[in-house]
């Protein structure tokens, strides 16, 4: 049995594992916080609009979206989205997290590079991962080995979106406390739910790249085994 066991399967495992906690750590976070509603009463629309004018941003709108955690800010369309979860709750977590994609408008506004370098990024990083598999798995059956390194050069490129993706996330939080605490929507005791809140949300951004670079480190362990068998 052990022959036809892929030692590297591990890599996945602990990836898996990885996001998972991540993600549960997530989801528990937003849930206490989402029931806890901010002394202000303002509601995650009325955040943005708040914040968007503090900063003199008047060219940014915001509308609801479908799903949970959908959140969002389309700079083509210069359109902060909020979710059901947000838009018209009043909780903490409501409000961070409208304050949060604020921090995204607010560094296109002023031209942030990483946010610039990730949205160039998008078209590769969309084009490698669709067809990082495919090559890959074609260069491996058919011993090709151009191929399978196309393939990892393709998964590198979304691995390297998920990179320049931390930056944009962690100061966009770093932004979105700063801006919580200037116009007084939230208190200081509040404040301090709110980057429980940040906090838990950019550690599934760090579980997300931890798990691709994993990924990544498996096809070069794959691709290296299958040439040494040559």
């Amino acid at each position: 049995m052990y022959y036809y066991m892929d030692p590297t399967m591990i890599l996945l495992l602990i990836g898996f594992v990885i996001t998972l906690l991540a993600s549960t750590g997530m989801k528990r976070t937003f849930s206490v916080y989402s029931k806890i509603e901010s002394d202000s009463g303002l509601t995650g629309e009325q955040t943005v609009r708040r914040i968007l004018a503090q900063a003199g941003i008047h060219d940014v709108q915001v509308r609801p979206v479908n799903g949970s955690l959908t959140d969002h800010y389309d700079p083509r369309t210069k359109i902060v989205n909020l979710s059901a979860d947000t838009y018209s709750r009043t909780s903490i977590a409501a409000v961070c997290v409208a304050a949060h994609e604020c921090g995204h408008a607010i560094q296109h506004q002023v031209n942030y590079a990483p946010l610039n370098f990730r949205s160039a990024l998008v078209p590769a990083a969309n084009f490698g991962s669709s067809l990082a598999w495919p090559v890959f798995f074609i260069g491996l059956v058919a011993s090709i080995r151009q191929l399978t390194t196309a393939g990892i050069i393709l998964f590198s490129l979304a691995v390297l979106f998920q990179l320049v993706t931390l930056p944009v996330e962690f100061n966009a939080s770093s932004r979105a406390l700063k801006m919580l605490e200037g116009t007084g929507i939230l208190s200081a005791e509040e404040n301090a739910g709110a980057r429980k809140v940040l906090r838990a949300a950019a550690l599934t951004y760090v579980a997300a790249l931890a798990s691709s670079v994993l990924q990544l480190l498996r096809l070069v362990m794959i691709a290296n085994n299958r040439s040494r068998r040559r």
